[in-house]
């Protein structure tokens, strides 16, 4: 597997590919009839559900217009950070307690596509809050 760092709107992406050579159809990829394809496992990270669901939907959008093979997004347990800290900052009178709790969700897409097509669905644009 070749492993590539994409780096879109200051934020690092890592994508493993690996090149599998597949008979496809001349029609569907507009190639030869051994086009190598790459397998692509995309992982997205936020703190915002709505964001990274619509990051989701315009990456299988763009996999559909382009006949490619696709599974996901496959939504990976969330994992939930959480701190204790008191409130008083001397430590003196009643012992009150503040919870802070920061949950990351992420989901993962598998796309089957030839090398051109990888650039064209990767470039869609991206919202701040998702990695």
């Amino acid at each position: 597997p070749i492993c590539v760092l994409l780096l879109v709107h200051s934020l690092i992406h890592f994508v493993c590919i690996s090149t599998v050579t597949m008979a496809t159809k001349k029609e569907a990829y507009g190639g030869d009839e051994t086009t190598p394809m790459h397998r692509i496992r995309i992982t997205l990270t936020s703190c915002k559900v709505k964001a990274l669901e619509k990051v989701c939907e315009e990456l299988i959008n763009g996999a559909r217009t382009k006949n490619l093979k696709h599974s996901g997004p496959v939504r990976l347990p969330t994992k939930t950070l959480r701190i204790t800290t008191r409130k008083s900052p001397c430590g003196e009178g009643t012992n009150t307690w503040d919870r802070f709790e920061m949950r990351i969700h992420k989901r993962l897409i598998d796309l089957h596509s030839p090398s051109d097509f990888v650039r064209q669905i990767t470039k869609i644009p991206i919202d701040p809050g998702v990695e």
